[in-house]
């Protein structure tokens, strides 16, 4: 690159003052200075830009494709510069990958905590199922991702954080057909016919599939669902029965008034919910921060459907 930031600034000057005496006091440099550093610019670029007439300077067709391009590189060299001061003045940017599943219910008070405890913090949200996410986080897309462990893979740092316990949701009417007594009702005693799931794709559902001892290829579960807030009133309708995360519990049940709930007996089955990073990502306090907000929001959320 033979031109230089400061030959783009005064270009860009003398095209918006369309003279080079206030271009020169807009830069704060002495006209001959600026003329001699224009003259250098329209050399590198085999050139004229400016055509000079009595009383007015106008751009030539080489400096109007000029002007766009300085234009740019003017302002990504105004953003690094910010940037830079926001790294030196200790304010940060952070990227989160997080899956459907939890993104609802967790996000609102993770973001709040995240605020309160930095306001100059820039939060960036990915949502995206598990694959996805794991995939973003391996190139490098995100800085961390939440989900339900294991995420699998050498290369990942796995930190649980709470552990997220499974209820039976549907309509009263079916439920009323289940064992009353918590203790009496169990995952493996559903039957394949009973139960909708999310679609092909969410971790959720092979988490439903395992606890309930049941196999995707037998063809008898409905997995259609593209979201818990779809399945939450599907099942509350009649439509049979499914596995609503403790997370979940409380935004669907008042989002759904004909959503009911119920406990399995001990061990209740649960999905641990935990924060990843990549191995190569140095452990600064950053992820041990972000941690706790949403170890702090999660507990709060779980604790208050165990009342």
């Amino acid at each position: 690159m033979n031109f230089t930031l400061r030959q783009l600034q005064y270009f860009n000057a003398v095209a918006e003052q369309r003279n080079f005496g206030r271009a020169a006091q807009v830069c704060h440099v002495s006209q001959p200075a600026l003329s001699v550093q224009i003259k250098a610019l329209e050399e590198t670029l085999g050139g004229t830009l400016f055509e000079r007439q009595a009383r007015d300077i106008l751009l030539t067709p080489l400096g109007r494709d000029v002007l766009d391009y300085a234009r740019q590189v003017l302002g990504a060299a105004d953003r690094l510069d910010q940037f830079a001061k926001d790294q030196s003045g200790g304010h940060r940017s952070l990227s989160i990958g997080i899956i459907p599943t939890i993104a609802p219910y967790l996000l609102p008070g993770v973001l709040a905590g995240l605020r309160a405890a930095d306001v100059s913090l820039k939060v960036q949200i990915r949502e995206a199922r598990t694959e996805r996410l794991l995939s973003m986080l391996r190139a490098g897309e995100v800085d961390a991702g939440l989900l339900a462990l294991p995420a699998g893979g050498s290369e990942l740092f796995e930190l649980p954080l709470f552990e997220d316990r499974f209820l039976l949701a549907g309509s009263a009417g079916r439920l009323q057909s289940m064992p009353q007594h918590p203790e009496a009702l169990h995952p493996l005693d559903l039957q394949a016919t009973q139960l909708m799931l999310l679609d092909d794709g969410h971790c959720l559902t092979d988490q439903a599939l395992e606890v309930c001892g049941q196999d995707r290829s037998s063809g008898l579960i409905n997995m259609g669902a593209s979201s818990l807030a779809t399945l939450s009133r599907l099942v509350a309708e009649g439509f049979g029965l499914t596995l609503m995360p403790e997370l979940a519990a409380r935004a669907e049940t008042e989002a759904v008034p004909g959503l009911k709930l119920q406990r399995f007996g001990a061990p209740q089955p649960f999905r641990t919910i935990g924060l990843v990073r990549r191995m190569s990502t140095s452990a600064e306090d950053w992820f041990d921060s972000l941690a706790d907000v949403i170890r702090q929001v999660g507990e709060d959320i779980v604790a208050g459907t165990r009342k």
